[in-house]
């Protein structure tokens, strides 16, 4: 289709022709990035939106497209509420000393922080948890999928997370190429002339697993191409090696662990995968591990019906 007016416009039709749109009462939106501001879920209105335009720049791969779809859902139904939901949200509250870069003090202040995301999953699993009576003082989630980010949290509290300022950072992802010595972007800058988009375009779409495979970011893809593909088979040793690295030190952060989670589409289907990362938890007493389906969704829902009463 060609633009997004167009294709929100032709599901809604489909929506409605089903019926499906009958008694719906809300629209929620889940909103990569809130900044320092946006915590708690907030109805959309002219400013909030203005203010997430200001904020495009820290997720310049996501802002714009869920930017779009507000807005052609707002013109397609003008007469629902709608409600932002914020993936960085769950993150806010970790102590200070885990979102500070070690830079200036005058970027600190202007937000040149550590965020984190996939916030909405986490809250989920910690709701789940909690339900069952089975919330652990210290907890590890793995969400692993095409972007992959891990969170130590006590209490249900997030402490650490592995993504920072935007969904690039962390550990090795599907396209992502996760932490890089600033040194590197610099160099690429230098020497090879790239400018900020085209080095934007190489860490967020032709790294990763894709980059150092040289064919694919789909896990099982490169899983079952490993026994005859050296490099499909070392791209998934680095996976595996860097998610391994930020569970050990998340475990140390939290001065234990009790139990690891993985959830997200590789964590919840590959078995090998999961169990490549779970070699670092002999050195740690071998704490139980669960596998959890998460539901981002939901808590769009929750959080939309929270705010709208």
């Amino acid at each position: 289709m060609r633009d997004r007016d167009v294709a929100v416009a032709t599901i809604l039709d489909k929506l409605r022709a089903a019926g499906n749109l009958d008694g719906v009462t809300a629209v929620g939106y889940r909103i990569v990035h809130g900044g320092p501001k946006h915590i708690d879920p907030e109805q959309v209105t002219p400013e909030l939106r203005n203010e997430l335009e200001e904020l495009t720049e820290l997720a310049p791969d996501h802002m714009p497209d869920q930017l779009a779809v507000i807005a052609a859902v707002s013109k397609a139904l003008p007469d629902l509420p709608g409600v932002a939901c914020f993936d960085t949200a769950f993150h806010r509250h970790m102590p200070r000393v885990a979102q500070l870069y070690g830079l200036t003090r005058e970027l600190a202040d202007a937000g040149v922080i550590r965020y984190g995301f996939h916030g909405l999953s986490y809250g989920y699993l910690v709701e789940e948890l909690r339900r069952e009576g089975a919330l652990p003082e210290r907890l590890i989630i793995a969400h692993l999928g095409n972007g992959s980010s891990m969170a130590a949290i006590r209490d249900g509290v997030s402490m650490d997370t592995s993504m920072g300022l935007t969904p690039t950072g962390g550990f090795m992802m599907g396209s992502r190429s996760g932490d890089l010595d600033p040194g590197v972007v610099l160099h690429l800058m230098r020497s090879r002339g790239m400018s900020a988009d085209e080095v934007n375009r190489l860490v967020t779409k032709d790294s990763g697993l894709k980059g150092l495979s040289g064919f694919s970011s789909d896990m099982q893809e490169l899983v079952e191409a490993s026994a005859t593909n050296a490099n499909a088979s070392e791209a998934v040793d680095v996976y595996c090696y860097q998610a391994r690295k930020f569970l050990g030190a998340f475990a140390a952060a939290l001065g234990g662990l009790d139990l690891l989670v993985f959830t997200g589409g590789i964590g919840e289907n590959s078995s090998y995968v999961r169990e490549r990362i779970a070699l670092g938890l002999t050195a740690l007493g071998n704490p139980p591990v669960r596998v959890m389906k998460t539901n981002e969704e939901v808590m769009i829902a929750r959080g939309t019906a929270a705010v709208l009463g």
